[in-house]
Formats: structure tokens, C-alpha cells, sequence
């Protein structure tokens, strides 16, 4: 008897396996056509509702227990950020609209203990013009807005921090690279920001780059202890004011990670990787 219990448990544990897999390959295939169609349709008003669509989706998505060991493919348009062994997960996308201003979407996931639910942050913001501070945190109800493709943990003075490298097209006629600090605090809010970078002259919550619109600038981490960057320069002396003109020189600049736990800032270092 116990042996013909076990044949019957056995297919439908696998059953409910396949059925779980099944339905995440459903909604990969579904959330691409959705982007498709997010990028190829022009109307303000259908997008809103093809983008009210992802969002359902992804809503049902980082509740699953299975958001840290899986991930959609094919999704040019959707972020999903998890480095190997990471307690934390990004997704994140953004909504371009023709009449009215474009929306950011972020879920962070935190990974929780064995048995209990992960915390889950939705933030969402409108393109803001208007550069990002650097001498405040932000917090998760006036996040300012960005997409984020790449992040690293770190420790400092036993607190753990996130480092973030974000783009922002909030402006047209100006990008912006972000590099940010997140924690989490025991109350379980979001912060943005930590006085942890040093330029040799003052101290900011975070770097934010500026630079043309229709330009290109690399931001990376180069090492876990070294964030390089393209160094910026006006075009010509006459726009040394305005940051819409603004590129790279093929000089490259870096944030180096000190014993002291301070980010230093590091003027024409060697970019090219350690290897």
C-alpha cells in the first residue's frame, strides 16, 4: 500500500512543478508581445493600458516564490538586475508617453529568512526635468526616477548599503547617470543616499553625471571596489553652463572604495578591467 501512495504523490508533485513552469513561460511570451506593442503603438491612452497590463503581471510576478530563481526571457525592454547569491532583485522599466510625461516603474525584492514572505517596494515616478540632488536622500514616496542596470552590496560600518548605477532620460534635452546608495531601515522604509562620496572638495549622498542627450557615457563597476566613468567635457568653453553640452573626452575618472569606507574620487585612472 504505502508503495502505490507513493507512485500517486510523486506524478503530482511533478505536475504542479510543470504547471508553475508552465505559467511563467505563458506570461514571458505575454509580457514580450505586450512590449511590443508598448513600443510600436503611438497613442498615449493604449499604452497606458497595454502598460497597465505589464504592470498586473509583474504585480503577480514578484509575489512568487520563485522571483529569485527565475528570470523572463527575451524582454528587451523590461530591467531584471539579481547578481549570483544576491539578497536583493531589481525590476524595472519605463513608460515613454508622446502628451504627457514619461513614468518610471522599480520593484525591489528583498530576499526574506526561510518561511517568511520577501519584502516587496513598488515605486513608480514621473520624468522630472529637473536635476537630481546630490546633497540629500530621497526616500520611497519623492524617489526621483531612474533605471537602474547594475548594483553591488557592500558594508560599512556594520550596515549593509546597496551601490546603484541608474540612467535618468527625464530630461530631453539631457541624460543622467546616477550612482546611489540604498538601505533599507529596520522599520522596513527605502532610503536613497549615504554621505559616503568624497570628491576631495565636499561630500554628496550620491554622483549624478550630465551629458547631451543624443550622447553615450559608460558607467560601470570595474572591480568590486572601483566605479569608473567617462570623464565629461563641454563641447567648447562657451558652453561650460550648460550640460546639454556635454561629452566624453576618451579620458576616464573613478570612484575607489577606502579602507575608511568613503568613496574617493580618482581623476584619468587606467579603465581597462584588472584581468
Amino acid at each position: 500500500m504505502n508503495r502505490i501512495i507513493l507512485l500517486i504523490i510523486i506524478p503530482l508533485i511533478l505536475s504542479t512543478g510543470l504547471v508553475k513552469s508552465q505559467d511563467q513561460i505563458d506570461d514571458s511570451r505575454l509580457l514580450e508581445k505586450l512590449f511590443r506593442r508598448l513600443v510600436n503603438n503611438y497613442d498615449d491612452n493604449d499604452r497606458i493600458r497595454i502598460n497597465d497590463s505589464i504592470r498586473m503581471i509583474i504585480d503577480g510576478y514578484v509575489e512568487s516564490d520563485s522571483v529569485f530563481n527565475h528570470r523572463f526571457n527575451n524582454l528587451k525592454y523590461l530591467g531584471q538586475i539579481k547578481p549570483a547569491n544576491s539578497t536583493l532583485k531589481i525590476i524595472t522599466w519605463n513608460l515613454v508617453l508622446r502628451n504627457a510625461p514619461g513614468m518610471y516603474y522599480c520593484y525591489f525584492i528583498r530576499k526574506a529568512e526561510p518561511g517568511e514572505k520577501n519584502m516587496i517596494f513598488r515605486l513608480t515616478a514621473p520624468y522630472n526635468p529637473k536635476s537630481v540632488i546630490t546633497d540629500s536622500t530621497y526616500s520611497e514616496s519623492d524617489w526621483y526616477g531612474a533605471l537602474y542596470y547594475d548594483f553591488k552590496s557592500y558594508k560599512s560600518d556594520n550596515d549593509n548599503y546597496w551601490i546603484l548605477l541608474g540612467i535618468d532620460y527625464g530630461n530631453p534635452d539631457i541624460s543622467r547617470k546616477i550612482i546611489d546608495v540604498l538601505t533599507f531601515s529596520s522599520g522596513d522604509t527605502i532610503k536613497f543616499g549615504k554621505r559616503l562620496f568624497s570628491t576631495g572638495t565636499e561630500m554628496k549622498h550620491r554622483e549624478v553625471f550630465e551629458y547631451a542627450s543624443n550622447g553615450m557615457m559608460s558607467l560601470r563597476f570595474r572591480t568590486d571596489s572601483t566605479i569608473v566613468f567617462d570623464h565629461l567635457v563641454p563641447f567648447s568653453p562657451a558652453n561650460k553652463n550648460d550640460r546639454q553640452y556635454y561629452g566624453p573626452d576618451y579620458s576616464y575618472d573613478a570612484y575607489q572604495l577606502k579602507k575608511s569606507g568613503l568613496w574617493q574620487l580618482e581623476i584619468n585612472v587606467d579603465a581597462r578591467n584588472e584581468e
